[in-house]
């Protein structure tokens, strides 16, 4: 695994949100037990998803979270920046402070070629695709067996 656990959590709670196409708001609550997240866990998870405005949340009896723009307008990338932070995409991976072309670690060649592999993965992958991918291939994204997304 690359991601956090947070960041991995954040990115399955917003492909979730836009499968819900008939809700405006979706109850955290049920994301949670979706998606077998701990509910404060996926609480504080929303919150940086809001600061970030990836989320838009709303409070009440018919509140939850929705999608703060369209979802082909949220690539994961942003998320992953917004969770996360930039170090996938720039830092070592032998985690050394100032590995770079002048003064490289034993693989720095090779990880900075995955590496721009991987952002432009993160890059050109929106939400939308995702959820496109899920309801037409009926993939998953929960290690529970979920009510299927094709409809």
């Amino acid at each position: 695994m690359i991601l956090s656990k947070t960041c991995d959590y954040a990115i399955r709670a917003s492909l979730y949100v836009a499968l819900q196409k008939d809700q405006k708001f979706v109850p955290i609550r049920i994301i949670s037990q979706e998606l077998n997240i701990s509910f404060h866990f996926l609480t504080k998870i929303l919150q940086i998803l809001t600061q970030n405005n990836i989320m838009t949340s709303f409070k009440g009896p018919n509140g939850g979270v929705t999608l703060a723009k369209p979802a082909d307008s949220i690539s994961l990338k942003e998320i992953v920046l917004a969770v996360d932070g930039p170090d996938l995409f720039t830092k070592c991976l032998l985690g050394l402070e100032h590995c770079d072309d002048q003064h490289p670690c034993p693989i720095h060649d090779q990880w900075r070629t995955i590496r721009d592999q991987l952002e432009e993965i993160f890059e050109k992958n929106t939400i939308q695709d995702l959820a496109e991918k899920v309801k037409t291939n009926d993939f998953r994204i929960s290690d529970l067996v979920v009510k299927s997304f094709s409809h």
